[in-house]
């Protein structure tokens, strides 16, 4: 019995959780260490701006952090609970492997007294490993038909099992990326110089960098 694939979902979504924590409080430290620059004291509009970016990073967190939340309560934790099964489901299919071996080895033995002499002695041990046969044929007969009838029932429960936690992995998302798009859509009209199209932007940016690469401390050698 495996179970990597769901054992890897599991791992997959675990890791993405963590790397979408840690983005958020990586763009918010950023922020606050924007927010403690000396530059910020003297330009009122810079810190306008950064103190924005700051807000915005804040709720990105918070949004995210939910997000994570969700997602391990309703994604993550079924998938453990969906996989703590599993070693009775393998125990189960050892328990029907074991009888098989026995019943095969018994089974062998009844077939070579079979082929024998009939003599007494011998329909004597026959009858025996008849005897001895039939409890554990009827064992493995019950092992084998519990696992073909459950088995097929357990794998196709795993849609139902699994379809409510992708439908809340879904809304989870599409809520998180329609708040981000708020977030740094709000951030994006705090920043924007009316009547500044993305062209004037990157002209000004090359222009003051020009600028600075004219300064002889930053001058190539």
């Amino acid at each position: 019995m495996k179970k990597s694939t769901d054992a890897d979902l599991g791992r997959w979504l675990s890791t993405r959780s963590t790397g979408w924590a840690a983005m958020s409080k990586s763009a918010v430290k950023i922020s606050l260490d924007l927010l403690s620059n000396p530059l910020c004291e003297q330009d009122q509009d810079l810190l306008n701006m950064v103190t924005a970016l700051d807000t915005a990073m804040k709720r990105m967190d918070a949004f995210n952090q939910e997000k994570v939340n969700q997602i391990q309560k309703t994604v993550i934790e079924p998938l453990k609970k969906f996989g703590s099964v599993f070693p009775s489901l393998n125990m189960a299919v050892k328990r029907r492997e074991q009888a098989l071996q026995d019943y095969r080895r018994l089974q062998a033995k009844v077939e070579k007294y079979e082929e024998k002499e009939k003599t007494g002695p011998v329909l004597a041990k026959l009858h025996q490993a008849r005897e001895e046969l039939r409890p554990v044929r009827e064992d493995f007969e019950a092992k084998n038909r519990q696992l073909l009838e459950e088995m097929p029932r357990f794998y196709g429960s795993r849609l139902d099992y699994f379809q409510p936690s992708f439908e809340s992995l879904i809304r989870a998302q599409v809520v998180y990326y329609s708040e981000m798009h708020k977030i740094f859509g709000d951030l994006t009209q705090q920043l924007d110089q009316p009547g500044h199209s993305d062209e004037q932007r990157e002209r000004e940016n090359e222009a003051k960098l020009s600028e600075l690469r004219a300064l002889s401390i930053v001058a190539d050698d």
